[in-house]
């Protein structure tokens, strides 16, 4: 995904959280219900999601510092990471409480038409901003699996726009479900089993969120995709008799850390080695424009 398909994605999720959780609000405020609150509490958190992802994108875009060498890519997957431990506390956690605390004493849902109405509402809106995501997503995707994609993405707002939106209009369905049944039977409990069913979801999918923040946290690899690609480079290279030891690491979405030991000719001089290297890491970088930080190590020819 481009940095402007993320951005608006982003945008398209934050606009839809806040039209969201003022409508569930008001349902919650005329009706009594825990799906409402718990689903209003869920459009907060996610909203203040968006904002630390943006905030996060903001703070990565600064220059290299000498207590930060290689930038401050990484920030944007701290800020990743922030959002699942709010949707965790935020959303998960508080929508199990008030499941448990409409079943543990149970009270009348009151004007039951807000309540529908405004879920309705909200799978409206929340739909749009998935499709958004989805849209932009499919740029980049070529054919692979959902599943597949969110492991592989390296920048975080794939990962938390796409889940977090399928979450929200899966949660919408749960409170749907719950409100509906209790309307129908009277049992309360149906409104606080929708809200459970919301907690339970969204902890899976903070959960999901961590661990996938997490490994771009510690530092994980490129893609075996583009591992080929600078591997087919050293191939090519009449000047490389043989490498070893390639390694790379995500810097940030668009920052790829790339080392290597080459081998070369025993015959080759210094001032030849040194240009034919740094022939070889200016081809990297045209293979792989998100290579900012390209070391080649030479090593002598055994026996030499």
């Amino acid at each position: 995904m481009s940095r402007d398909g993320a951005q608006e994605a982003t945008l398209a999720a934050l606009a839809a959280n806040v039209g969201v959780a003022v409508t569930k609000f008001v349902a919650f405020f005329f009706t009594g219900s825990s799906a409402m609150l718990a689903e209003g509490i869920h459009s907060v958190a996610d909203t203040g999601n968006q904002g630390l992802l943006m905030l996060g994108r903001r703070r990565s875009r600064r220059g290299p510092s000498p207590a930060h060498p290689f930038g401050y890519g990484r920030e944007r997957y701290f800020y990743g990471f922030l959002v699942s431990v709010v949707l965790f506390f935020g959303g998960g956690l508080f929508a199990l409480y008030e499941g448990y605390e409409k079943i543990a004493h149970p009270h009348p849902l009151e004007s039951w038409p807000w309540a529908v109405g405004v879920l309705l509402a909200a799978i409206v809106m929340e739909a749009f901003s998935l499709r958004t995501a989805v849209r932009n997503s499919n740029q980049e995707r070529h054919g692979r699996s959902w599943t597949r994609f969110i492991r592989d993405a390296k920048a975080p707002e794939l990962p938390v726009v796409l889940l977090e939106d399928t979450a929200a209009l899966a949660g919408l369905v749960f409170a749907l479900i719950g409100v509906t049944l209790t309307i129908v039977t009277g049992n309360t409990a149906f409104d606080g089993g929708g809200s459970i069913a919301i907690g339970l979801l969204l902890v899976a999918v903070a959960a999901t969120l961590a661990r996938e923040t997490k490994s771009m946290i510690i530092g994980e690899a490129a893609t075996p995709e583009v591992q080929r690609a600078i591997r087919n480079v050293l191939d090519d290279d009449p000047a490389i008799e043989a490498y070893t030891q390639v390694r790379t690491m995500h810097l940030g979405p668009e920052d790829l850390l790339v080392a290597a030991r080459v081998t070369m000719p025993a015959s080759a001089d210094t001032d030849g080695a040194a240009a034919a290297l740094a022939d070889t890491e200016r081809r990297i970088r045209e293979r792989v424009p998100i290579a900012s930080a390209v070391y080649l190590q030479p090593t002598p020819p055994d026996g030499a």
